[in-house]
């Protein structure tokens, strides 16, 4: 690969993945070259990130249709909860395993698999008829959007070379920055019309006519290339598998179930047994590559500059993101009285600001790139803490919200979106689909630590004693936040001056 040149060019390429082949890697054609181009890549990107954008925003969809869910089904608090979150259980725990099948099998084999499971599976939840039924195709969901996403971004790698590859990087990370919320506006106007009268149904089945034509356009575009594997990266991980779904679970599950079950001994007991399971997880990866496998969580991966303060990063300002608009949702709808459509509502200034930033950011100069965390995260601790005098007293601040809100989604999109884009940028093409399981399952976990630690401090304030109480849940709720997004600050500090002294490295070198 060609180095960038200085100035305009540097700020324009500096979020490309390297393109040089690595061992075993397989081999790729730029998109403009004359003989075997990848054909109509623009449709290509088009469908992998439809197909991504309706995995993503099935985490959220769900969440304002609860209360129809409740009514229609029946179903108990700790039944909407696995609702809710038995999909992002199922994806969290599969993630990274989705993402070495993938290098195994094809990723463009996986995705469609993934996108037929995907689409059979919501129209099995828009027809179940009780609250165990519903779980259970929500699971069932989760699986099949593990396996599907994760292919995205290789699936962008094979398709993409240079500036085109930095573009469809920056759609990958505006989709995966906006999902969410738009899945809590999609929910709230769906649920809303009641389209022939089918309630929480449509939320579901509006999957189903998508799925079926993204499936059969993937069929006939995406490029079909054979997997190269050496015999050490060949197969599943079985043992890492074996290791890191417990983990996962016993860290997941207690969290996401705690509240409704009153913090009963069992969910304690998992909690504290996260610990030496991973302790134990990383202690097989170890024994693994000490034997010349390859294992599920590469730790070269964890090793390259600046990857484990990204993680810790985005896991933080995850967890504040999802935890703030669960919280904020239950609020508006549950305390003030919102329609489901209102609610939904509610979100799209956020949604917009997050997804127009995390697809622009890129046409900052480079060396003020890593710079956008802090401020961005400074911005976000504003806002939250300007949420405070606009709750605590069983209010929300009227227009003062949706600007609040916009003002959230750009200072979360300006931490976000540069640092999940830049912790790629030093992996090599052989590692990109261990390397976006491990990002996307980190977002994941850190979407559901937020819904369950935030959300629960805001029903644990709230009690259910009228809407001041519930306003003063959402004042502490906020507080808690701008604690949280203080220690992102920290890390985002440390990446900007790992990258300071990067730059003064290759300018002396030069």
């Amino acid at each position: 690969m060609s180095k960038p040149n200085a100035g305009t060019t540097a700020a324009r390429t500096s979020t490309v993945l390297p393109t040089a082949a690595e061992p075993g890697a397989r081999k790729k054609v730029k998109p403009d070259s004359p003989q075997g181009a990848v054909k109509r890549p623009g449709l290509i990107l088009a469908t992998i990130l439809v197909g991504y954008f309706m995995a993503l925003l099935d985490g959220s969809i769900v969440n304002v249709a609860l209360p129809s869910i409740h009514e229609k089904l029946h179903a108990s608090g700790a039944g909407l909860q696995m609702v809710a979150a038995g999909y992002i259980i199922a994806y969290a725990v599969l993630l990274v395993t989705g993402a070495r099948l993938g290098r195994i099998l094809g990723h463009e084999r996986l995705f469609k698999a993934g996108l037929a499971g995907f689409t059979i599976a919501s129209l099995a939840c828009g027809l179940a008829q009780n609250t165990g039924e519903l779980i259970t195709f929500r699971v069932i969901q989760g699986v099949a959007a593990a396996v599907m996403l994760p292919q995205v971004l290789s699936l962008i790698q094979q398709t993409f070379q240079g500036e085109a590859r930095a573009k469809a990087m920056s759609a990958w990370t505006a989709v995966l920055a906006s999902g969410i919320v738009v899945g809590q506006v999609l929910g709230g106007v769906l649920v809303t019309a009641n389209m022939f009268g089918w309630s929480w149904r449509p939320v579901f089945l509006v999957n189903v006519p998508i799925g079926v034509v993204l499936w059969l356009v993937a069929a006939r575009t995406l490029p079909s290339v054979k997997p190269q594997n050496t015999a050490a990266n060949s197969k599943v991980d079985l043992a890492g598998v074996l290791t890191l779904s417990p983990t996962i679970l016993a860290l997941v599950v207690p969290l996401v179930l705690g509240h409704d079950e009153h913090w009963p001994v069992w969910g304690w007991v998992l909690l504290a047994a996260s610990v030496p399971l991973l302790a134990l997880f990383l202690g097989v990866e170890r024994r693994v590559a000490a034997r010349g496998a390859s294992p599920i969580l590469p730790g070269r991966i964890l090793r390259m500059p600046g990857i484990k303060p990204s993680l810790v990063l985005i896991f933080l300002v995850m967890v504040v993101y999802a935890g703030n608009l669960f919280a904020t949702a239950i609020h508006l709808q549950g305390a003030l009285g919102f329609s489901a459509l209102r609610t939904g509502l509610a979100f799209a200034p956020c949604a917009a600001s997050f997804g127009l930033i995390s697809y622009f950011w890129r046409r900052i100069p480079a060396h003020l790139i890593r710079r956008l965390a802090v401020v961005g995260l400074l911005v976000g601790v504003a806002a939250m803490a300007a949420q405070i005098p606009m709750f605590k007293d069983g209010g929300y601040g009227g227009a003062w919200f949706y600007l609040d809100q916009l003002v959230f989604g750009l200072g979360v999109g300006l931490a976000n979106a540069p640092t999940m884009t830049l912790a790629l940028l030093n992996v090599p093409v052989t590692d990109a689909a261990d390397a976006s399981g491990t990002l996307a399952t980190n977002a994941q976990l850190a979407q559901v630590v937020g819904i369950a630690t935030l959300g629960t401090l805001y029903l644990s304030v709230a009690g259910g004693t009228g809407v001041h109480a519930a306003g003063h849940a959402m004042a502490a709720l906020s507080l808690a936040a701008v604690a949280v997004t203080l220690v992102a600050v920290v890390f985002a500090v440390h990446l900007a001056r790992l990258d300071r002294r990067q730059r003064l490295a290759a300018a002396a070198a030069a």
